[in-house]
């Protein structure tokens, strides 16, 4: 098992199973909190993962409590921090994970708050344990969101549920984020690590052509609403009758009637 450290140590990259690599936040003394080197490095171990399946989780009591702008006493100096926190790194880091062409599981340890949260929404699939906090607090501190950002929660858990997480400002358990769509799956906080691994390990066991593909006309399909304009239906129309002439395809095929487990090639 390879492993690495990132960030000043504040970055933990390991792979725990075939096919899948863990990244942790590990900024205990900070709640999670992520500063621009560890989103610098976030976004620098997500476009170097070479993984089926990639594990977002916290190292400690913390998922992540959001954006670190530091301790500023000016305020013109908090102000100019925020923004370029935001405006830089934290978007190149959603963006990256976005982007990662294999699942995203985010493994939520311990509270997600804020940037923490949006950190957690952007992955592809969420694992709670339970007892952990999820909130956005911008109209607790004047905050105006991004729009990308509410977005994604849109996305994820519908337009009343993302109204009540930014307008009340107040937390939520893990089994109201279940029923809110925030979460896939809540489980008891010394499960979670087996949860997930074995979960991703699942993911990683798959068609790498299949995961590829299923998550980038998903990608597509969020990005418009309505019917699909007619050159990126043929795209999407072309992308899977692609499959049906892959080895990867007829490996399945032949491996579900044999009853054994599939040596993909991905191709």
């Amino acid at each position: 098992m390879s492993s690495a450290e990132l960030a000043s140590g504040k970055l933990l990259v390991d792979e725990p199973a075939d096919h899948v690599v863990r990244i942790r936040i590990s900024n205990p003394d900070k709640r999670g909190a992520l500063d621009h080197e560890i989103l610098d490095a976030l976004r620098d171990a997500i476009n170097d993962a070479d993984a089926r399946c990639v594990v977002i989780t916290g190292d400690g009591p913390v998922f992540s409590a959001g954006y670190d702008i530091g301790n500023f006493n000016d305020e013109t100096a908090l102000g100019d921090a925020a923004e370029k926190l935001v405006a830089h790194p934290f978007t190149d880091a959603m963006d990256a994970i976005e982007a990662y062409p294999y699942p995203v599981i985010a493994a939520i340890n311990g509270h997600a708050i804020g940037g923490g949260l949006e950190l957690a929404v952007t992955c592809d699939i969420r694992i709670a344990a339970r007892g952990v906090k999820l909130g956005m607090p911008p109209a607790k501190i004047g905050l105006i969101y991004g729009h990308t950002g509410l977005r994604r929660f849109i996305d994820v858990c519908g337009v009343a549920n993302t109204n009540e997480l930014f307008y009340v400002g107040r937390n939520v358990d893990a089994d109201r984020a279940y029923f809110m769509g925030l979460v896939n799956r809540v489980v008891e906080a010394d499960e979670l690590e087996d949860a997930v691994l074995d979960l991703a390990a699942e993911i990683g066991a798959n068609s790498p052509l299949s995961l590829e593909g299923n998550k980038r006309i998903m990608r597509t399909l969020r990005n418009y609403e309505g019917s699909l304009p007619d050159e990126v239906e043929r795209e999407l129309v072309a992308l899977r009758e692609s499959c049906f002439q892959t080895e990867d395809f007829h490996e399945g095929i032949k491996a579900f009637g044999e009853k054994r487990s599939p040596e993909w090639k991905g191709r």
